[in-house]
C-alpha cells in the first residue's frame, strides 16, 4: 500500500456504501477519495467496488481484503493510544456526552475541576449520537446505551429518570392533566433523537396520531427543554433538568428511566489525565451525592434545592 489514507478510504466506502458519505466522514473531497481508491486498486491490480443505483458494493476480492484492513485500523488505534499513555496530565481529553447531561449538569461542575487542573483541556462533545471509543472518536463516553465492544471498559454509574414537566405559564393557561386520558386540549413536546426517542409516545398513547397532540418534535434535547420552558407544551425531561429549569412536574403514570454508562479503553485509562477525568465523572454522577442519579425514582419535589453548595439558580 502506498499510504494508510487509501486503506481508510476503502474501509469508509465499504461501511457507508457511498463515495459521497465516505468523503464527508473523512472530511475530504469526493475526488480525493476516488483517487485514493484508484491508487489502492492499482496497487492490488483489482477492482474494489462496483457502482449500483443503491450505492457502491465491495467486489468479492474487496471483501477478502476487508478483514486485513480492519486489523490495520485497530493497529493504528493501538499506536495512538500508546502515544497518549506516554503523555502526562497536561493535554487534551475528548469527552462525549449526551446533550442535556453535558450542558445542564456537567458544565457547571466542570468550572471548579478545571480551576484545579488549568493545564487540562476538555474537548466536550455534546451529542445524542454515540461516539465510538474504539475508533478513537473520543477518549471517554457517557451514553445511555451499553457498548457492544468487549474490548472496552464500561461502568454503569447512574440512572436518569424521566417524567413530564410543564412551565407555570402553560399550566396557568391550559390547566394540569390528571391522567393520560385527560389530554384533550393539551399539547406535547417530543424529542426524536438517538439514545432517547419520543419518551415512549407510542406506549403512552397507543394508536393516537402525533398530529393534533404534539406541537413540536425536535432532535435537540436542549431545544426540547427550551420549548417546554417557553410554554410550547408538556414535555418529558430528566428529573434533575426539570427541577433545575424551574418547571412543574406533571404527575402521570408515564415515566421512564435510562442507565448512564461510562465507557473508555483500558489502555487510555493508564494515562494520568484520562484517569483523572474518569474519576471526576464517577464523582460528578455519584448517586450518593446526587440522588437524582439513584436507581430508585425520587420525585422532583423531594430533590434537594442546592448542589455542592450552589443554588439551582446558579446551576
Amino acid at each position: 500500500m502506498r499510504n494508510w489514507d487509501a486503506v481508510r478510504a476503502f474501509l469508509e466506502v465499504a461501511r457507508t456504501g457511498s463515495f459521497r458519505a465516505a468523503a464527508l466522514g473523512l472530511k475530504v473531497s469526493v475526488n480525493t477519495l476516488r483517487r485514493q481508491i484508484e491508487e489502492m486498486e492499482d496497487d492490488a491490480c483489482i477492482t474494489l467496488f462496483t457502482r449500483h443505483a443503491s450505492g457502491a458494493r465491495p467486489t468479492k476480492e474487496a471483501e477478502r481484503m476487508l478483514a486485513a484492513a480492519k486489523r490495520m485500523e485497530m493497529a493504528s488505534y493501538d499506536l495512538l493510544r500508546a502515544q497518549s499513555v506516554a503523555a502526562d496530565i497536561r493535554g487534551e481529553v475528548r469527552l462525549s456526552v449526551t446533550e442535556v447531561l453535558g450542558t445542564v449538569w456537567l458544565v457547571p461542575q466542570m468550572v471548579e475541576f478545571q480551576r484545579q487542573h488549568p493545564d487540562l483541556l476538555i474537548d466536550l462533545q455534546c451529542s445524542m449520537r454515540p461516539h465510538d471509543v474504539m475508533k478513537m472518536e473520543c477518549d471517554i463516553a457517557l451514553q445511555l446505551i451499553p457498548p457492544e465492544c468487549n474490548d472496552l471498559r464500561s461502568l454503569r454509574i447512574g440512572r436518569i429518570h424521566v417524567m413530564p414537566f410543564a412551565s407555570q405559564a402553560y399550566l396557568a393557561r391550559y390547566g394540569k392533566p390528571q391522567s393520560r386520558d385527560d389530554f384533550a386540549g393539551h399539547r406535547l413536546v417530543l424529542q426524536a433523537c438517538d439514545q432517547l426517542n419520543s419518551f415512549g409516545f407510542e406506549r403512552a398513547f397507543p394508536g393516537i396520531s402525533q398530529v393534533g397532540l404534539v406541537s413540536l418534535r425536535t432532535n435537540s434535547p436542549m431545544a426540547h427543554l427550551r420549548a417546554v420552558r417557553c410554554g410550547a407544551g408538556i414535555g418529558a425531561l430528566a428529573t434533575f433538568a426539570g427541577k433545575f429549569a424551574g418547571l412543574e412536574p406533571v404527575d402521570l403514570d408515564w415515566r421512564d428511566a435510562a442507565d448512564v454508562w461510562l465507557i473508555y479503553h483500558p489502555d487510555l485509562a493508564k494515562t494520568k489525565r484520562v484517569r483523572l477525568v474518569i474519576d471526576w465523572l464517577i464523582e460528578a454522577l455519584s448517586p450518593r451525592q446526587h440522588p437524582w442519579f439513584s436507581d430508585d425514582f425520587i420525585h422532583p419535589r423531594d430533590l434537594p434545592d442546592d448542589v455542592a453548595g450552589l443554588s439551582l439558580s446558579r446551576l
